[in-house]
């Protein structure tokens, strides 16, 4: 049994129904729709988020019919500006599978993400959870407003560490938060933690996107460096950190390689070299561990009990994971 697996085995029953309830809320009476339905819920991933909107329920009172549909409501949602990621990013790949905008091209994938959509409002509409879309509703904004100015601000490769932060806030912890925020709310849990759930799941949010840039750099045991975020001239903690540290000339050289020979493997190589050697990851591994130590600080102020035991261990196996 891999180590997520004992992780959400308290979960596991409430998951199944959840991934029926799920398939329900996808489900179309357009053929062609409700095709690309079934291949979306085929190569779903490793389910962090549903994981974390069950937990974050159970931490407060217990599981209920709210919490399925909030889960489904991050889930359809989250699934909708994937497959619009997709399109923006021009990808013809998402988690090893095609991408929708490679096997239906773009106008179709637009489409699919628009009735994501919808089926997500609705659901919360119709049963009168306001106070659930608002947090997810909220969510999503802020990944746009991220996406966005992640593109406005790496135009000319000039990215302070602040608004590095306030990229990855917004573009990938403010998704978890809302699974944390929106689970603790499905059990009746009051304002104040709300907040609280919510500020947890921020600072895991922001571990997370850490993991992955370090991942990038060949971070222990996953082997070689992938370089990805370089090639795509993504500017990460790492790199960002060693070129505010590099002399003028070192530093120009850096970013003329992003700016013009990204696709050239020996240059890029190069660049995570020099990115190791000059403590870039050494720099990030510190702040990730600090985010979850001030997520796991804000854990520990919550009641003993077994599933905060899980959540601890959720939170181990996020920053300690390979892939």
């Amino acid at each position: 049994m891999s180590k997520l697996n004992q992780i959400k085995a308290p979960i596991d029953n409430e998951l199944n129904l959840f991934e029926t309830k799920f398939r329900e809320a996808m489900r179309s009476t357009v053929p062609l729709l409700d095709t690309i339905m079934n291949y979306i819920i085929k190569r779903k991933g490793k389910q962090i988020r549903p994981i974390f909107v069950f937990f974050s329920a159970k931490l407060f009172n217990n599981i209920n019919d709210s919490t399925y549909r909030a889960a489904s409501l991050v889930e359809l949602l989250h699934t909708a500006t994937l497959v619009h990621d997709d399109v923006v990013d021009d990808s013809d790949e998402r988690r090893g599978f095609f991408s929708i905008n490679a096997l239906w091209k773009n106008k179709i994938a637009v489409l699919v993400g628009d009735y994501l959509l919808s089926r997500g409002l609705l659901l919360s509409v119709q049963n009168k959870d306001y106070h659930l879309l608002e947090i997810v509703s909220n969510a999503v904004k802020e990944m746009s407003e991220g996406e966005l100015l992640q593109i406005e601000k790496t135009r000319n490769l000039n990215l302070s560490e602040e608004v590095y932060y306030d990229i990855i806030r917004k573009k990938t912890a403010s998704l978890i938060a809302s699974c944390c925020a929106i689970g603790a709310a499905s059990a009746g849990a009051n304002e104040v933690q709300i907040e609280q759930m919510r500020l947890f799941g921020e600072k895991i949010g922001i571990a997370f996107q850490m993991k992955d840039d370090l991942m990038d750099y060949g971070d222990d045991d996953i082997g070689k460096p992938k370089g990805i975020d370089l090639k795509e001239k993504k500017l990460t903690l790492p790199i960002i950190y060693t070129l505010n540290q590099a002399e003028p000339k070192v530093r120009s050289k850096i970013i003329s390689t992003i700016k013009n020979h990204h696709n050239n493997k020996k240059k890029v190589a190069e660049v995570i070299d020099y990115v190791n050697a000059h403590n870039g990851i050494a720099y990030t591994k510190k702040a990730m561990n600090q985010y979850k130590e001030e997520a796991l600080s804000i854990l520990n102020e919550l009641p003993d009990s077994e599933v905060k035991e899980n959540v601890r261990q959720l939170v181990e196996f996020i920053i300690d994971r390979n892939h």
